[in-house]
């Protein structure tokens, strides 16, 4: 037998909130972190999102840290959150991950109820409450700073979004990046970006913006051939949401370095 709950709305955060606190993401959160045990949380690094011809792509590095130290090398940052949209996350991993894996779920729960998929900008005010319900931890060292992006059908174009803390979202028009070496990231992109960057240019900027900020932020990690550990990288598109193949990465990141190397050599 179906027994129904207090809430009768089509979003699975709000429903947990409602009628199973104890489930509730926040419920973690609101409990008293022990500032000692925070040094041994992994930190996810480097994201970056950037508006291009066909829609938006989004990548990430794979490095996290427990402050000076390697908590892992492969960590995944990029997740698609349904057929058009995704999210980068930067900040404490463990957190993080959740946020992530629980907009997928809320997406799916809302679809399912209303039949069809929620607006993007809807998609993105979500995650805007889910950062917001995390800030009791962010305010003892847990904090989530994501990025969301994706196509947004009506429009016909891609769309990304920052967030603060305190859950505000801010839309930007080109790019942006989250997490230790965003700044260099950024940088990096504003030197090379345009509006209507194709697919392998736009794949380009985004490898050599990873590599910058890897170059000179330490917590940030960029291809590593040794170990046969590249970043990830999605384009969302008309078409849906695409993880860029591994090979497609290595070849472009091995073009881009030959081309470096040539121009150093001669001189230019």
């Amino acid at each position: 037998m179906l027994i129904r709950g207090k809430y009768q709305g089509a979003s699975f955060f709000e429903l947990l909130e409602v009628d199973f606190p104890h489930l509730h993401p926040a419920a973690n959160a609101r409990d008293r972190v022990d500032a000692s045990a925070l040094q041994g949380v992994p930190h996810g690094t480097t994201v970056l999102a950037m508006r291009c011809a066909e829609g938006v792509l989004m990548a990430g590095d794979r490095l996290a840290t427990e402050g000076h130290r390697v908590a892992s090398r492969d960590l995944q940052k990029v997740y698609p959150t349904d057929a058009h949209s995704m999210v980068a996350i930067a900040g404490a991993a463990g957190p993080a991950i959740e946020m992530a894996r629980m907009l997928r779920i809320e997406l799916e729960h809302y679809e399912k109820i209303e039949g069809e998929a929620l607006e993007l900008e809807g998609k993105a005010n979500k995650l805007s409450q889910m950062v917001r319900a995390n800030l009791p931890a962010a305010m003892q060292g847990l904090v989530v700073v994501p990025i969301f992006a994706g196509y947004d059908r009506r429009r016909r174009l891609g769309r990304l979004w920052k967030y603060d803390v305190t859950g505000g979202r801010y839309e930007e028009a080109e790019f942006e990046s989250s997490g230790s070496g965003s700044l260099y990231a950024r940088e990096s992109i504003k030197k090379a970006w345009r509006s209507d960057l194709g697919r392998d240019d736009a794949l380009r900027v985004s490898l050599q913006a990873l590599a910058d900020a890897a170059d000179e932020d330490r917590a940030t990690g960029g291809v590593d051939l040794a170990r046969g550990i590249f970043p990830i990288v999605c384009f969302c598109t008309e078409a849906g949401v695409e993880e860029v193949t591994r090979e497609e990465i290595e070849r472009t990141y091995r073009e881009h370095v030959a081309i470096a190397h040539h121009h150093v050599g001669s001189g230019g």
